[in-house]
């Protein structure tokens, strides 16, 4: 679950720091108060894309950080440890700057936004406040029926199938039709394949024939400055002497003197010996290395030569040299099939023809899934319905069957409602109201969330178009969920700030220069007050402070 969740300089927040526990926290406050900035700030530790507007006004940039508690998520835990990171718990950091740069940390080890997303599937799940205009779209339907059935590994299987499939029938129509363009592309392959085996570049020769030209080329040079500076320590033949002939003579000089094994001057004659060291050390390297320089210009010539065709025939192909043994074997790959004839058609078919066969069997068993799966997530939600006060709804989850394959299978998922008795069911988009979406869409939420593996969810203002008694029972099923893990409820109802086990109210506070958001949690009396606000406004009456103070007592009391 999350625990810490720590904002700097994001938005219209300078420093915050809060301490989140397991139950239902509601999130309150005035409208425009900041409510999206934490959700905002989340989403920036979970992969979300950065704006260098989320940098608070006069700062260089933002930090964010999420620390969860990972000890009942295997899954999480399996992810950080075939990575190499600590598993203990999960820290996810993103920072933004004003230039509009973005960096992204994982307990401390720097990682790609893809990362965050990819760890962020795994801790939290966020349930939007448009959730109920999504299932206005069929195409929705069937990936929320495959999210409670659990079979998404499988509905991956059978996609990654058909795609296999597809571009096998592709490749069998394209070489089957020996067009005119066939034939143009077969005469270039023979061409392009015949001159890449003449150059046969081998892996990695390109890079070692830079290196060796390189070295060729200024060959001449290294052995002349080399012989210059074995010189400078050695002297010539013209008895100059070198480095090494004055460093002796100022020892000899120096060690005449008397009290030259004392003070300063043993100091002295002690860093010149070492010199003398260094000294002839350098000028012996110097020599192994002046011995093993070859001077060889027609290597040179020959290697400049073969680099030149080299970087030639890459420029045509639009690659960089080092690729080119890799496009060598592709392209050679494809004037085989080209040019293998019926015996190539013939083995593509049997693939396709195989993949078919496994993608209708994938089909069949997550048809049948589905169809269980269909039964009981029509039941779970029409029960979170009749709580919802629409016991006279019926809802139902539809499989159609599809008229052509595709990769999501043979199925088309449809929900339908009934909202009075003896009407028949039909599409949610044809018969719900706002407000009836709204419960649908919140009951569907529900039952997810049930069945979701993640103990951390956040709902963020699902309850809008919603009011009274049924406000009330929307609190009481969120709060049902947060005694099972971590919920997390963005509202503007108080009967449903009143169920949650911890409160945090976010506020706005502006003067003349600047304006900061604040967030805190609440202790009772602060619940009192806040849910004093959201029931009668600013000013804070007798009335509805009691109000408020009676409607917290009866929802912290125990449900049955």
């Amino acid at each position: 679950m999350l625990t810490e969740l720590a904002i700097r300089n994001f938005a219209i927040v300078d420093h915050l720091e809060l301490e989140l526990d397991n139950g239902m926290t509601a999130i309150t406050g005035e409208t425009g108060a900041g409510k999206s900035i934490l959700l905002g700030a989340l989403g920036l530790c979970l992969g979300e894309r950065a704006d260098t507007g989320n940098v608070r006004h006069g700062c260089e940039r933002a930090d964010i950080s999420a620390r969860f508690d990972i000890s009942t998520l295997p899954r999480a835990q399996h992810w950080l440890t075939g990575r190499d990171l600590p598993s203990d718990d999960c820290l996810l950091r993103r920072v933004i700057t004003r230039a509009g740069r973005s960096k992204a940390w994982i307990n401390g080890q720097p990682a790609t936004i893809a990362d965050l997303k990819e760890i962020g599937e795994y801790l939290i799940e966020i349930h939007g406040q448009h959730a109920h205009q999504a299932l206005l779209h069929e195409d929705n339907h069937l990936r929320l029926l495959d999210d409670f059935a659990g079979h998404g590994e499988a509905v991956t299987a059978m996609s990654n199938t058909f795609q296999e499939w597809q571009d096998l029938k592709r490749r069998l129509k394209r070489m089957a039709n020996d067009s005119d363009e066939v034939r143009a592309r077969r005469q270039l392959l023979h061409y392009q394949v015949e001159e890449l085996d003449q150059l046969a570049l081998s892996d990695g020769e390109s890079h070692l024939l830079e290196e060796e030209q390189e070295a060729l080329a200024h060959a001449e040079e290294r052995l002349r400055e080399a012989q210059f500076a074995i010189t400078c320590c050695d002297g010539d033949e013209n008895q100059h002497g070198g480095a090494l002939s004055l460093l002796q003579q100022a020892i000899s000089h120096l060690s005449t003197l008397p009290g030259s094994n004392r003070g300063n001057l043993a100091e002295a004659l002690g860093m010149l010996s070492d010199a003398c060291i260094h000294v002839e050390e350098a000028s012996r390297e110097l020599n192994h290395f002046t011995a093993s320089v070859e001077l060889d210009p027609e290597r040179l010539a020959h290697i400049e030569s073969r680099l030149g065709e080299v970087h030639r025939i890459a420029r045509k192909h639009h690659v960089a040299a080092e690729e080119l043994p890799t496009l060598h074997q592709r392209l050679a790959h494809e004037l085989a099939e080209l040019d293998g004839g019926s015996d190539a058609l013939e083995t593509l078919a049997t693939q396709a023809s195989e993949l078919e066969t496994l993608w209708h069997e994938q089909a069949k068993a997550i048809s049948k899934q589905r169809l269980s799966a269909a039964r009981r997530l029509g039941k779970d939600v029409q029960e979170q319905l009749t709580f919802l006060a629409m016991d006279k709804a019926r809802f139902e989850v539809a499989l159609e069957a599809r008229t052509r394959p595709a990769p999501e299978g043979l199925d088309r998922a449809r929900f339908l409602i009934s909202a009075n008795p003896g009407q028949p069911a039909r599409p949610l988009a044809k018969v719900a109201s706002g407000g009836e979406l709204s419960r649908i869409s919140l009951a569907i939420q529900v039952v997810a969330a049930q069945h979701s593996t993640i103990p951390s969810l956040i709902f963020d203002e699902v309850d809008v178009g919603i009011s009274g008694a049924t406000a009330e029972i929307v609190g009481q099923l969120l709060r049902r969920l947060g005694n099972h893990g971590q919920i997390m409820t963005v509202t503007h109802l108080p009967q449903v700030a009143a169920q949650a086990h911890q409160h945090l109210h976010i506020s706005k506070q502006a003067d003349d220069d600047d304006t900061l958001t604040q967030m805190a949690l609440l202790d009772e009396a602060g619940r009192v007050g806040e849910l004093a606000r959201m029931l009668g406004g600013m000013t804070l009456t007798d009335q509805t402070l009691a109000h408020a103070r009676e409607m917290l007592s009866a929802s912290q009391r125990p449900h049955h």
